[in-house]
């Protein structure tokens, strides 16, 4: 049986072949599992060797050997969550001497993004972290999980920081732009 919790806990006691069997165990429901979900996408390759990397680093914390398999399904989700949420980019970017580089900006928006870049560091590092996890697609309640506080505060640091943010920028092109940038970030 390959996901004995004896063979896991010989994984997790350092046996190098225990371990890589488990991987290989579980490489098949892992790779079942994208494709039901996203096909045959080129994605899906690059998704299974993310999650066994998961498996792989987070096994040593493992404490219930007997849930092995869920343990590598969850990690298998979370990659999946991440690729919903578009912090994928498996393609590799093409360069194109027509169009500016990614991250370049033109030299009106320079003052505006030094603005906005002056703005966000009067926040403190706890709202700051909190508008950064936002704009990466975390919902409230994971924020506030990940950060040991309730989704409440988490909305009430979000609406503070979006306030103070706005007396920042009071020059009216530089808010207008925040505005729309806050607006973004609270959706």
């Amino acid at each position: 049986m390959p996901f004995h919790p004896d063979a896991v806990s010989r994984a997790q006691a350092g046996d190098a072949a225990a371990r890589e069997a488990l991987l290989a165990a579980v490489t098949s429901p892992i790779q079942a599992f994208f494709r039901s979900r996203i096909g045959a996408a080129p994605e899906v390759d690059d998704l299974v060797q993310n999650a066994l990397l998961r498996v792989h680093r987070g096994l040593d914390a493992l404490q219930r050997p007997d849930r092995f398999k869920a343990f590598a399904m969850k990690a298998a989700l979370f990659e999946l969550q991440d690729f919903y949420r578009g912090r994928y980019s498996t393609r590799e970017a093409l360069f194109d001497p027509d169009l500016p580089t990614p991250g370049s900006v033109d030299a009106d928006d320079v003052g505006l993004r030094l603005d906005l870049e002056a703005a966000l560091a009067t926040l403190t590092d706890h709202a700051r972290t909190i508008i950064e996890l936002r704009e990466l697609g975390y919902p409230y309640a994971e924020i506030a999980e990940t950060l040991d506080t309730t989704e409440a505060a988490v909305k009430m640091q979000v609406k503070r920081a979006f306030d103070k943010l706005r007396d920042v920028l009071a020059d009216g092109t530089v808010q207008t732009l925040a505005v729309l940038v806050l607006a973004a970030l609270a959706a």
